[in-house]
This record gives structure tokens, C-alpha cells and sequence, in this order.
């Protein structure tokens, strides 16, 4: 897709001339003004026709309040941009809707042709029906379209273009699709609803290769090891430390910083300048954007983010989309309702404004922030879209919803390249996700309690069990991001923390269900956390990891009450005798050894079921009790402990199945198996690219300390 060094070099000798391009320029920019003063001149009419306290003396007079609010839209922009850095994101966009207002005002004042009728509200009025009609006429013609910001943008890189200097070696673009299977994806390209991520592979520019996650199959446990090789470092997407006797969450900002530290080498992924945008964790670059493991580190805002926020085809449109994907959202979850869809589960308020916000805010800022790094040159860009991902957990991942998201983010896909295609240099476009969806009815749906109200019935304590289960992933992005804008030295950063004042911690905002991060006592005896149908159950009393032998003293119901219970595939425990086993309804299948009593346990989830199971058994801070929910014989279909239809985090059904897109002149030997062997595979694209700096030499050099030996 990208363009190799001889063709880049052959396109600058190849370079349009000045004047052809500056017609090409001054023809968008007068096709942009005719568009922007015809949608002027409707909101008008409409105004005049349906207000009596405004009237005209003629056509001449709404013509030339057309020319009027122009110029006064304009002039405001100039200064909206101007004060952009000093009064914030918020100030920006607040200034801007407000702006409107007086923009209308001025022009009905100043033009002596239109002339107002009523006491002094109606310049008021009038000002407020005309700004609301002309916002509507701009959604109308605009808001419908995908398009309409990433056409902004591409006005600004077609500006900038001719002033840019070109990168000196082609770079990476890897772009992330939370959630997205390899099953999934090729029937989506089959069916030929992928046009732009479809006609790569078609083409044969790019192939595709499937890749299995392991257990966990979550996103901080798949960045670890995308961005950082460290995946052994992440058990679950929660759970429970008994030194610390607390719950860690991975898209939480202190967690995520300490987590980093913890599996950080210094030479991650994106070390030699890249940046990492809307991701776990940083891949150690020197530059983030809206990074949970870097959230509390106040930083300076890109260009990119100025102009997402200060464009009226940005953050303003933005709002405007977001009200249409609530409404949207009700229809869709009362159409499920209606249908009798089965497995279905509610979809929330807190959903409908995460939805709202990833699908639509975020996406196109995640958009504004790539353009920028695009235009720099930035060596290796890594971006995370979650838009897929949070629909697919309540609509379930092969709903239509779901996958009208995917077709929304194959056109971001062709927006960027069509950016790149501008651009003097070149880059190359890997597609990838960090692990699929497996569907289902939730553990709860099914039988009617909770897991965690299982096990409390299985063991012997005098308190009940804690629970720590998670109900929305979405409100990682949101917190990031509001936590880096409070920290911000401006007029919307003091804002921001006036009003969440109640919701920061340390300076980072929290906001979310609180039963995600429960309180937990000195003398608490039990603690289960959930991640999608992956289960971890901590005695949290006894120190360090308790052997099956102990637990079976401890509480003898436990164990077996588990194993055979109907909602559950098998349960993890280690031994004394052969370390960790599988146990299931019927028989044991020793990890290690390969042994097994009775029924194996483990071939319905799949060849890497044993593998996957023993590594995850070995890490740090597992739980004495690992429990994966059953898996339907013919549907494939997992019992979340969560209640989320589309589900991930254990195994079982498409959700370890993860996905690369990758050029296709960068052959793959075999499927990557584990998140650490695709940032092997990604290390060795970049130094291909000769963009990984050889440490050899920079350790050689007298007074260099390495990370890497720490």
C-alpha cells in the first residue's frame, strides 16, 4: 500500500507544478465555499419563512446576510484558533457554539435590508432559531457522511504538503481493531463489506493471517506483548493481590503505570520515536496520547488535537453524531427486545453514552492525532480503535450493529491511506486486534445467580465472597482522556476538575461502576474476579498460591461443587504432587505431564487449550482457583461471568482468535501463537525498516546504562 523509496523518489521529480496545484487548491476551497454558502442560504429561507418577528425587503438583502455571516464565521474561526492554546479543548468548544449565536446576530444587526419585528427578544430568538436550523442543515448535509471531517483534514494535509519534509525511511502505521476475529473479518471481506481492508487483501497488496492469544484473551494482556514483549506479566484484566490485598484493573491509570514499570525493558515497540495513541500501555515511546499507563502525565497537545477541537466539522459535529448514536442506540436495543433476540443483555445509560463517545468523539480524534503524526514522519504510529469492540460486548459481535461499526472503521482505514497517498513520503499499514468475541448468555441468564454466589455457597467462611467484576471496558478511553485534559494549565482543564472533583483520584478521573474496584478489608476471606469467562478466585487469607491439597482441607465443597457444576468447562488448580491441573465434570488432564484420568476436560476449547492454560497458570498474582465457564457443543457459545453478550478473556469460541493484515512482500513463516510472538514479528518489520536502533552499539558506548540488563 505504501509507496517503496523509488517511487517516493520518483514522485518528488515527478511533482506537480506551482500553479497546478494552486488551482487544484483554490478549486476545493471555492468548492468548499459554495457548499458552506447554499447550506447559509437554506437555513435562511427556512428562517425567514417560519419566524414572523424577521422579515426581508427582498432577495438582495438574504443574499447578502449570506455574504455577512461568512465573513463573520470566518473572522471568529481565526480567533477561536488563536486562543485555542490558552483557553482549552472545552473553552474552544463552548466558544465555538456560542459563537454562532453572535455571528447570526451581528449579521442580522448590520445588514439594513433585514429587519426585526418585537420587543428585544427577538434579535434573541431570531439568532437562536437561525444557529439551530443552520446546525441542522449542516448535519443534514454533512453529519451523514463519515466523511466529513476526514475531508477537513485532507484540506489541511493538502496544504501543508508542499511544506512538509519528507521522511527519509518509509514507516509504520499499525492500527488496532478492539475485538476483531480472524473468523470474522474473513467473512466480512467474503461478503465484500470491507471495500478499503477488503480490496488490500484482494488485491494481494496484503494478507491475512490468523493468530492465537492465549489465555488471557484481553487487551492489556495482548498490548503487553504487542507493545512491550510482557504478557506474562498480565493474569487477567483484573485481579487480586494478596501482598497489596487490593484489586488491580489494567485500564485504570495508576494500575496501568505500575503494570508498565513492572514489565517495561525500555526497548518497547514504539522506543526509537513512535508514539502510542488511545493504548494500554506506552510500548515505551516518548510521545502518548490519551494512554492509560501515561494518563497522569500532563502533556503538550498536538496540532492535531487543537484542530479536532477548534473545527466546526470536528468536536461541534461531533456532539451532533453523538446525539444521533444515542437515538440510534435505543432503536437498535428495543429492536432486539422486540425480535425476542436471544442471547441478548441490557444496554444500560452508561452504555449508550460509551457508545456515543468511542464511536464518534474518539474515533475522529483518534483520526486528527494519526494525521499529525503522518505529516511529521513519525517512524512507527500505534493506535487502538475501540468503536467495535464496546458495541460488540452488548450487542454481541455478529449483530448488525456490531458490524455496521467495522464498516465505519474500514472507512477510517481508507481515509488514512488516502492521507498517506498525499503525503511526500511513505508508509506501510499493518491491521491487526488483540483477540476476538465469543458470544453467548451470561452465567447469570443461564441459572439464575452469579458465580460469585456459587462459591459462596461452597465455602466454609464466615464472610461472603467479594466480588470485582467489570460492566463497561469503555470507560478506560473516557477516563484517559479526561484525565489528561484536567491536568491541562488552561481555562478547560480547570473546568474539567471542578467538575469531576469528586471523581479524581491522585489527578486521575475515574468514572465507571464502582463494583469494578471493590473495597476490601483486612479480614476479607474470599475474593473472585471476572474477565469475561475467565474467573479467578483468591483465598485471600492464605498467603501465596494454596495447592489443591489445601484448598480440598480448607473446603472440601469447593473444589468438586465447581468442577461439576453445569455453567462450568473446568477449574485450574495447582498440586503438590504434578503441579497445575485441569479439572472437569468427568476427568483431570495434568498440564505438565500431559496425563490424564477420565474425560479430558480441555479438547472443545481448541489444540492451544493446554498450552494456553499452563502458561497462564504460571504467572504472577493468579488466582489459587482459575475457572473457565462452559462452552455449548454447537453454538461454541461461553456463560460470561460478566453480563456481556459478546465476551473475552478466557477461552473458548472465536475470542483467542485474534487477526494480522500485513503487507504482503513481509512473509509470515507460521501463525504468530501469543502476543509476544507478534512483537517479534512487528520488531523485525521495523528493523527491515531501519528504524530499531542497534544496541549493541549504544551499550558499547563508555557511560551508557541499558534497561534492558535491569
Amino acid at each position: 500500500m505504501a509507496k517503496p523509496p523509488e517511487q517516493v523518489s520518483g514522485d518528488r521529480r515527478r511533482r506537480r507544478p506551482v500553479w497546478l496545484d494552486l488551482r487544484r487548491r483554490t478549486g476545493r476551497g471555492l468548492q468548499a465555499m459554495l457548499f458552506g454558502g447554499l447550506a447559509s442560504l437554506i437555513s435562511l429561507i427556512i428562517t425567514f419563512w417560519t419566524l414572523p418577528q424577521i422579515s426581508s425587503d427582498g432577495w438582495l438583502p438574504i443574499l447578502r446576510l449570506v455574504v455577512l455571516l461568512a465573513v463573520f464565521s470566518m473572522l471568529m474561526r481565526w480567533a477561536l484558533a488563536g486562543v485555542a492554546i490558552l483557553i482549552g479543548s472545552i473553552g474552544v468548544l463552548i466558544g465555538g457554539l456560542l459563537s454562532q449565536f453572535g455571528v447570526v446576530y451581528l449579521g442580522i444587526t448590520v445588514d439594513p435590508g433585514v429587519n426585526l419585528h418585537g420587543g428585544v427578544e427577538a434579535p434573541l430568538l431570531v439568532a437562536v432559531v437561525m444557529a439551530s436550523v443552520s446546525a441542522f442543515v449542516g448535519w443534514i448535509a454533512y453529519a451523514g457522511s463519515d466523511d466529513a471531517y476526514v475531508a477537513e483534514v485532507m484540506r489541511v494535509v493538502h496544504r501543508r504538503a508542499r511544506k512538509i519534509t519528507p521522511a527519509p525511511k518509509t514507516g509504520m502505521l499499525i492500527i488496532q481493531i478492539d475485538g476483531l476475529s480472524a473468523p470474522l473479518l474473513n467473512w466480512m471481506v467474503l461478503a465484500g463489506n470491507l471495500p478499503n481492508l477488503g480490496g488490500w487483501i484482494r488485491d494481494g497488496k496484503h494478507s491475512m493471517v490468523g493468530w492465537h492469544t492465549g489465555v488471557p484473551s484481553t487487551t492489556p494482556a495482548s498490548q503487553a506483548g504487542i507493545l512491550h514483549g510482557g504478557s506474562r506479566q498480565i493474569p487477567a484484566f483484573r485481579w487480586y493481590e494478596k501482598d497489596s490485598a487490593r484489586v488491580v484493573v489494567t485500564n485504570r491509570g495508576r494500575d496501568a503505570a505500575e503494570l508498565e514499570d513492572r514489565m517495561s525493558t525500555g526497548r518497547g515497540l514504539l522506543a526509537d520515536g513512535g508514539v502510542s495513541i488511545s493504548n494500554n500501555w506506552s510500548g515505551d515511546a516518548d510521545r502518548c496520547e490519551l494512554v492509560f499507563s501515561r494518563a497522569s502525565l500532563p502533556s503538550n497537545r498536538s496540532r492535531g488535537y487543537v484542530r479536532f477541537f477548534s473545527s466546526p466539522q470536528g468536536a461541534a459535529r461531533g456532539l451532533v453524531l453523538c446525539v444521533a448514536e444515542i437515538v440510534k442506540e435505543l432503536h437498535q436495543a428495543r429492536r432486539q427486545r422486540a425480535r425476542h433476540l436471544v442471547p441478548r443483555v441490557k444496554r444500560g445509560s452508561p452504555y449508550i453514552f460509551l457508545r456515543a463517545v468511542t464511536n464518534v468523539l474518539l474515533r475522529d480524534l483518534n483520526v486528527s492525532l494519526i494525521t499529525d503524526e503522518l505529516v511529521k514522519g513519525t517512524p512507527v504510529i500505534y493506535c487502538d480503535f475501540v468503536d467495535y469492540d464496546e458495541v460488540a460486548h452488548h450487542a454481541g459481535p455478529t449483530r448488525a450493529e456490531s458490524l455496521q461499526t467495522l464498516e465505519g472503521l474500514d472507512r477510517v482505514l481508507g481515509a488514512l491511506q488516502r492521507i498517506i497517498d498525499t503525503l511526500p513520503h511513505s508508509y506501510e499499514i499493518v491491521v491487526l486486534s488483540d483477540h476476538g468475541q465469543s458470544q453467548g448468555s451470561t452465567f447469570f441468564q443461564r441459572y439464575g445467580r452469579t458465580l460469585t454466589e456459587v462459591v459462596d455457597d461452597l465455602v466454609d467462611t464466615t464472610k461472603e465472597p467479594v466480588a470485582a467484576v467489570g460492566k463497561a471496558e469503555g470507560w478506560g478511553p473516557v477516563n484517559a482522556f479526561l484525565t489528561e485534559l484536567s491536568l491541562r494549565r488552561s481555562v478547560a482543564g480547570s473546568v474539567t476538575r471542578k467538575a469531576l472533583h469528586g471523581k479524581a483520584r491522585s489527578g486521575e478521573v475515574e468514572l465507571g461502576p464502582k463494583d469494578c474496584e471493590p473495597q476490601i478489608a483486612a479480614d476479607e476471606q474470599v475474593v473472585v474476579t471476572s474477565s469475561g469467562n475467565l474467573a479467578l478466585i483468591y483465598l485471600a487469607t492464605t498467603p501465596g498460591r494454596v495447592p489443591l491439597e489445601e484448598i480440598e482441607l480448607l473446603h472440601p465443597k469447593l473444589i468438586p461443587g465447581l468442577a461439576t457444576h453445569p455453567g462450568v468447562g473446568f477449574v485450574v488448580v495447582d498440586s503438590l504432587a504434578e503441579g497445575p491441573v485441569a479439572i472437569g465434570r468427568a476427568g483431570v488432564h495434568v498440564l505438565r505431564s500431559g496425563r490424564i484420568e477420565g474425560e479430558d476436560p480441555l479438547p472443545p476449547y481448541g489444540p492451544f487449550a493446554t498450552a494456553s492454560m499452563l502458561r497462564q497458570a504460571e504467572m504472577p498474582h493468579n488466582g489459587d482457583i482459575v475457572v473457565i465457564s462452559r462452552l455449548d457443543d454447537y453454538t461454541h457459545e461461553v456463560a460470561a461471568f460478566e453480563e456481556l453478550v459478546g465476551s473475552h478473556g478466557g477461552i473458548g469460541g472465536w475470542q483467542t482468535e485474534a487477526v494480522l493484515v500485513h503487507p504482503s512482500r513481509w512473509e509470515v513463516d507460521e501463525p504468530p501463537v501469543g502476543s509476544d510472538a507478534v512483537h517479534a514479528l512487528l520488531i523485525s518489520w521495523l528493523e527491515h525498516l531501519g528504524h530499531r536502533k542497534d544496541l549493541r552499539a549504544a551499550q558499547s558506548a563508555p557511560g551508557v546504562e541499558s534497561k534492558v540488563e535491569a
